[in-house]
């Protein structure tokens, strides 16, 4: 994705979160962000292409954590405490409210980025397994896939407002909770061991 466009995607992103998604249009951005339309108009086509890449730039951020850090050989415990402080630190602001905007208003394109996110998250989640238990980390008697999904239920659920109202819990507490459940459901006693003393040192903020 083009740096100009990300720098003006992330602007937008802060936009809808001060404003709400159903109030950002192209004149909104516009005006707010003192683009011209011209200028704007050459990166997206209208505010359907203009959602797409808003999902799309979320998705590349995300992505982006596994190209910044060589895991190549860590122990998959360390990688999975990683990663999970990254999106923790850099989706702080996640609110349900976007995601469930952005689901009602471009349902088709919501749901393509959805399902993008998903299979990558379960694709990962699956390596992180088969680390662990080839490392002594995780139980030997995991079923893998099995795991992965349930793993990738939980994530889902924390975004269910009925479930976790936002003005009860937020999205890096529930985060926080869910990974050390996951880690605690699959360590074996040595990589329990090994978590605990690691997990004393984290800082989630940073």
């Amino acid at each position: 994705m083009d740096e100009q466009l990300k720098t003006i995607l992330s602007r937008i992103r802060k936009l809808a979160l001060e404003e709400g998604i159903e109030n950002i249009s192209i004149q909104t951005i516009c005006n707010r962000l003192s683009i011209c339309h011209e200028d704007l108009f050459k990166l997206i086509r209208n505010e359907n292409d203009l959602a797409a890449k808003v999902l799309e730039f979320e998705r590349e951020s995300f992505m982006a954590i596994f190209d910044e850090y060589n895991f190549e050989g860590m122990n998959a415990i360390d990688i999975l405490m990683i990663v999970s402080k990254e999106i923790a630190s850099r989706y702080y602001d996640v609110t349900p409210a976007i995601s469930r905007s952005l689901k009602q208003l471009y349902p088709d394109i919501y749901q393509d980025h959805f399902q993008k996110r998903v299979d990558f998250i379960f694709g990962k989640i699956q390596i992180n397994l088969k680390k662990g238990i080839d490392q002594g980390m995780y139980r030997p008697d995991l079923s893998i896939e099995l795991v992965a999904r349930l793993y990738l239920s939980r994530l889902i659920d924390i975004h269910n407002e009925d479930i976790f109202p936002p003005n009860q819990f937020n999205f890096q507490t529930l985060f926080k909770v869910l990974f050390d459940n996951f880690v605690r459901s699959v360590a074996t006693p040595n990589g329990l061991n090994y978590f605990e003393t690691k997990i004393k040192k984290i800082d989630w903020n940073h």
